[in-house]
């Protein structure tokens, strides 16, 4: 009889958990542009910030995924991602699927498309912006591991997402709101004509989604270390980092 496999811990379950279920959710709220009123006024932007939907469910992958690697290594991270990229197809073959079946109710079945069924420039853009920034992610982790010699969990958590964030959000907004809707795809998602021209307001839906990613990634570092120091002390690894 051969042994039976070790389960998977359900701390490196849970991060996994995580991770998958904020981008799918990325996946289906990115089409829905949010505003926010600002007290104060930020470059480009002005005093609102306007974003995709799922701008917060998308931080929260990098949360979990610099968990993951500062636990499970860069190897890891890597596989999780990808494997992560491809289930992204999942979710859109069951998606489509389910619109492309025939409904009880026609008018509810419109509804449903309407909401669920992202544009083609959407989808396109939230998959090149995912798989480009999230590979970087854990490039730029791991890079910054090296040069701290294992020290500075808080240089690598916000270092490794500035800079990924600020990647994806640049292809997600400009493939999404302007190279595409300029190509004659997805036109209707194209944005209104902001100070006389589609840059402005391309630029201030960057700059809008970036603040935000930005804020939450300074937030989060403290839960950073808290899972991490959680996880660590629960499997017995006593290795201390530096902060």
């Amino acid at each position: 009889m051969s042994a039976e496999r070790r389960a998977l811990p359900v701390d490196r379950l849970l991060l996994v958990a995580l991770f998958v279920t904020a981008l799918v959710t990325a996946q289906l709220t990115a089409a829905k542009l949010l505003s926010f009123s600002l007290p104060f006024s930020i470059p480009i932007a002005g005093s609102a910030l306007t974003l995709p939907g799922a701008a917060l469910a998308y931080a929260v992958t990098y949360f979990a995924s610099d968990c993951y690697a500062e636990l499970y290594g860069k190897q890891a991270a890597r596989e999780l991602v990808n494997v992560a990229f491809l289930m992204n197809f999942v979710v859109l073959a069951l998606v489509w699927s389910t619109i492309a079946a025939p409904a009880a109710d026609p008018e509810f079945a419109s509804t449903f498309s309407s909401v669920l069924g992202s544009a083609t420039n959407i989808v396109a853009a939230s998959l090149l912006a995912y798989v480009a920034s999230q590979n970087w992610d854990v490039i730029a982790f791991h890079r910054l591991k090296e040069y701290t010699d294992g020290e500075k969990l808080w240089l690598r958590n916000i270092g490794s997402t500035a800079s990924s964030q600020l990647i994806d959000t640049v292809i997600f907004v400009g493939v999404a709101f302007w190279v595409l809707p300029n190509l004659g795809i997805g036109a209707g998602m194209e944005l209104p004509l902001v100070g006389g021209g589609p840059v402005p307001s391309v630029a201030a839906l960057i700059v809008g989604q970036y603040v935000l990613k930005l804020a939450i990634a300074l937030i989060d570092t403290p839960f950073v270390y808290a899972v991490v120091r959680a996880v660590r002390n629960r499997e017995g690894d006593r290795r201390l980092f530096t902060a």
